[in-house]
C-alpha cells in the first residue's frame, strides 16, 4: 500500500464510520474494499479504513462548478 499521504497519527475508520462519513451503504464501501477501490489495514477479521482515504475519494470525486 503506498504510504505517500497518511502518517502514523492517521485516524482508523470502522466499515460502517467510513460508510456513514461518505453517506454511502456499508455494502458500497465492502465491495469498494473488494475491488480495491478504496485502501484499508486488515488485523485479522477486523477491517479498517484510514480518513486520508476517505479524503482521497470525495477529493478525487470532486467535480468543481463552471
Amino acid at each position: 500500500m503506498d504510504s505517500g499521504n497518511r502518517s502514523a497519527a492517521d485516524h482508523m475508520l470502522t466499515v460502517p464510520e467510513a460508510a456513514a462519513r461518505l453517506g454511502l451503504s456499508v455494502a458500497t464501501i465492502r465491495a469498494w474494499l473488494a475491488r480495491r477501490k478504496l485502501g484499508a489495514v486488515h488485523l485479522g477479521r477486523s477491517v479498517r479504513i484510514p480518513e486520508s482515504e476517505i479524503t482521497r475519494m470525495i477529493t478525487r470525486g470532486f467535480i468543481p462548478p463552471r
